[in-house]
């Protein structure tokens, strides 16, 4: 594969170069993490993260006042989108007002992201001790969301 079909094929890349608040803040592998936060990122191969967007960082600018989602990551032409945050039961509500940002910009901001989005693709990573559990109603109320918590993503 010659390096310009490869190129073509970083779909993720393309979606974010197609979504002007955002285009110019596109970095390559994980390095638009924060360092704490790539830590809790494990691919199984490095050379499939095909790029990230510290989200918040990017847009705090054009949405101030707005609860804003934390990162864009690609990873095999998929688009994840991670929030790190403490994951105590109080916190839930947060996330979930975060996670309502998120979907209401990729739906007007950012379609060409929603297309690309992974299957179960929104995770909450819990920035410290998860001490919310399967077993908690709060768990239950995250999942319904669509959203995934875990302490560590691991991506395949």
């Amino acid at each position: 594969m010659n390096p310009v079909q490869k190129k073509q094929e970083n779909l993720f890349k393309q979606a974010v170069k197609a979504t002007l608040p955002i285009a110019s803040c596109y970095q390559e592998g994980l390095q638009a993490l924060l360092a704490p936060d790539r830590k809790k990122i494990v691919p199984k191969d490095s050379r499939h993260c095909q790029g990230s967007i510290h989200l918040d960082e990017c847009l705090k600018e054009a949405y101030p006042q707005s609860s804003r989602w934390d990162y864009a990551l690609g990873y095999q032409n998929k688009a994840y989108f991670i929030e790190v945050h403490p994951a105590r039961a109080g916190e839930v509500e947060a996330v979930l007002k975060k996670l309502d940002w998120l979907n209401e910009w990729l739906h007007t901001s950012a379609p060409e992201l929603l297309q690309v989005e992974a299957k179960n693709g929104k995770i909450w990573i819990a920035s410290g001790k998860q001490q919310i559990t399967p077993t908690m109603p709060q768990y239950k109320k995250v999942a319904k969301a669509g959203l995934l918590l875990q302490k560590v993503l691991q991506l395949p």
